[in-house]
Order: structure tokens, then sequence, then C-alpha cells
């Protein structure tokens, strides 16, 4: 989708902490990736027009967001969408929207994809999904690029015609998933809503800890009165154990591109069942107990 539509030094807005291969992609195609901040206080709400404004330059070719989001599990509103919609149409920007979570929503919260509000913005939107986490095939890697610009579409068959065909075994495996009845998904939502109800609860029941809640996908960001993330998960795995066990956090840094953020937050999936996830909590807080980097 990138190298389909921006050229080599094009830059791309992305509301950060973002997906971390975003900014893979974005280095392999020759893409500069201008990170724009959402906050953990706002449970990390899309920023206003006008800091978008800020960082459009004449380089600035496109904007990307994910819905539900991957770290933050943040679900944006019509609303922001729209906002998204104006900004697209005032500066010609393409509108790249990663829907891979989609499923995944909670507390009625409604899921808006931008193909819900693609009337006058057409050529501009591309949609990526995926099976992976639809069907819980993480590894799968078989998607899809949507798009009605018929040009980019064109553009993107060379991509794709280079690349041959996805593995048969994901081919396979997507086309079975198709079946997957509307009961699956209820089943699904419901457990996650109770995974992230515990998480969630446990963690703000820490002191010095917040957490916001998410409305989507299954993870959820959290600060932690730490020095270092990078520091405390290394530590959690090489020196600490409460009852002969540890539990693997991934440090928010590595979903930020901008240096030096991210460094008092973690990602957790609440992705194990509840009792795992219990003593997880009970875990973590134990840690931030006896962590020798705490700073509050």
């Amino acid at each position: 989708a990138l190298m389909s539509c921006l050229n080599e030094g094009d830059e791309i807005i992305i509301p950060e902490p973002f997906y971390a291969n975003y900014n893979g992609f974005s280095q392999q195609a020759g893409i500069i990736v201008k990170p724009i901040r959402s906050s953990i206080d706002t449970g990390f709400a899309l920023p206003t027009v006008e800091e978008f404004e800020k960082i459009i330059t004449s380089k600035t070719k496109g904007i990307m967001i994910c819905n539900p989001g991957n770290p933050t599990g943040y679900l944006y509103s019509r609303e922001e969408l729209e906002s998204l919609k104006e900004l697209v149409l005032k500066y010609n920007l393409f509108l790249f929207s990663d829907e891979v979570y989609r499923e995944f929503c909670y507390d009625g919260a409604q899921y808006v994809s931008v193909m819900h509000l693609i009337e006058g913005i057409e050529e501009h939107v591309v949609l990526l999904d995926s099976i992976s986490k639809r069907y819980s095939a993480c590894g799968a890697r078989i998607g899809a690029l949507i798009s009605k610009n018929k040009k980019l579409m064109e553009i993107a068959m060379k991509f794709a015609q280079a690349r041959l065909s996805p593995p048969t075994f994901g081919q396979l495996a997507a086309e079975a998933g198709i079946d997957t009845p509307d009961s699956y998904f209820k089943e699904v939502n419901a457990e996650y809503t109770k995974r992230r109800n515990l998480v969630v609860e446990a963690l703000n029941d820490i002191p010095g800890v917040f957490c916001p809640k998410p409305k989507g996908a299954f993870y959820c960001m959290a600060r932690l009165p730490i020095d270092d993330a990078d520091r405390f998960c290394q530590w959690l795995l090489e020196s600490f154990e409460h009852e002969g066990e540890t539990v693997m956090l991934a440090p928010a840094t590595g979903f930020y591109s901008t240096q030096g953020a991210g460094m008092d937050e973690v990602r957790i999936a609440y992705v194990l069942k509840e009792s795992d996830l219990e003593k997880a909590m009970l875990c973590l807080k134990k840690a931030l107990m006896v962590y020798p980097g705490r700073t509050s």
C-alpha cells in the first residue's frame, strides 16, 4: 500500500504509539514517518486537526491509522474519522486504515470503517485487513488491500505479481475461516470483555499505575511508576520471580517513533485465560514493590 501510493522521500503521519512494523515498512519504502502524539491521559484519542496541520508539509502524502488500535486498543469515533476526512480532502492525502481488529469492539461501541464515510474520498482511502486476528490465526499472513482507486489497485497488482502468492496453508485456512459463524465472535467478544475488565481493574488498583480502558482489539497500555520500560521488562525476565513465575511485557518504547517517548509505559495483551491473567497481575504488583528503578 505504501509503495503503491507514496514515493521515496514522501512523508506519512501516524498517531503514536503505533504498531512497530509501520516503521519498518516505511523505511523499506524510503518513506519518512512523522509521528503525532496521542496521550495515555486521554485514552489515546486522536489528536486534533490543528495538531495534524502543524506537521503537514509539501512532502506529506498520507495518514495511517489502526482502528481499533494496536498497541492501545483505542477505537476511533465517527467524529474523529470525519475530521480525518476533512484533512484528506484539504491536503489531497491518502488515508490508510488498518482494521484487522474490527471484530473486537466492546461495551456496545460501534466500529466505524473508513469505508463507511468514503463518499467524496473514494480515490484517497486504502483499507487494510487480515485473517490473522479475526480467526486467531496469528502468523497466517493472508490479508487484503482494498480501495476504489483503480489506478492504485493496478499498481498494487504489480507488487502482488512480484510476491507470486501468499502461502498455500494460509489460503486454505482463510477459506475455511470465512465460514466461521457469528456465534463464535459473540463468544470471543464476551470472553475478551471479561479479560479486559480483569486486567484494567487490577492494573488501576496497583499504586502508581494508570491504565485507560480500551474499547477494541485485545491490548491495553499502562503507565507504571518505573524509570525505564525496557530495563523494567528485562529485569522482570532476568531478575524477578514470584512463586517461581514472572510476567513478560512489551515496553511501549517500541511503539513510539519519537525518541524517549513511552519510557514509563508498557503494552499488555489480555489473551490468556482469566486465572493466568490474575496471576500475572499479582506478579506485576509484587514486582513493582521491589523494582530498584521505581519512581514513586
